[in-house]
């Protein structure tokens, strides 16, 4: 896997569709200003969080109906085994800790006759320690809910680790 990293970014998915890397090429941000999620809704994503984009490996048109659901799951699996948290998978693409919204995934496709081009975009509120008013009944970061900060390139070592190990069960 390659690692290209960033300071401050648009967004993640933005770079990656752009620059087309190869397959398990991962865009990390330390930043995002304009972060989205599903209908292009903005995602809060300043200095702290974990944001990233994965280039995914061709799939077959079939299994984009479960990419979503399954990087959830590998999100969500991640996050109650490294972590010791109950995540809850409000299907289908976002994570709450204590019915607060702690994750989301975004998966962007570039389909012709056969899949071109996939990318999951995928943000963690990890080390945020407030949010803005509007959104401070709806979101959570891992440090609010646990009181200690994540070691981000661990949390994200481990996603990618879990993430690859679904994936290539779909092969």
């Amino acid at each position: 896997m390659i690692i290209k990293r960033y300071n401050k970014v648009t967004s993640t998915n933005e770079i990656a569709k752009k620059i087309k890397p190869p397959p398990w090429t991962v865009i990390l941000a330390k930043e995002q200003t304009s972060g989205y999620g599903k209908e292009k809704r903005f995602w809060f994503s300043p200095k702290g969080g974990l944001y990233f984009t994965v280039v995914l490996p061709k799939l077959e048109i079939e299994d984009l109906n479960f990419l979503t659901i399954l990087i959830a799951y590998s999100v969500a699996k991640v996050i109650k085994e490294k972590l010791n948290l109950e995540p809850f998978i409000k299907l289908p693409n976002d994570i709450y800790l204590n019915q607060k919204k702690v994750a989301g995934i975004l998966i962007e496709n570039v389909i012709g006759k056969k899949v071109l081009f996939s990318i999951a975009g995928i943000g963690i509120n990890t080390n945020i320690d407030k949010f803005p008013e509007n959104l401070q009944n709806i979101a959570t970061s891992i440090k609010i809910e646990t009181k200690r900060k994540v070691k981000n390139f661990e949390l994200l070592k481990a996603l990618l680790f879990e993430i690859k190990g679904q994936i290539e069960k779909m092969k």
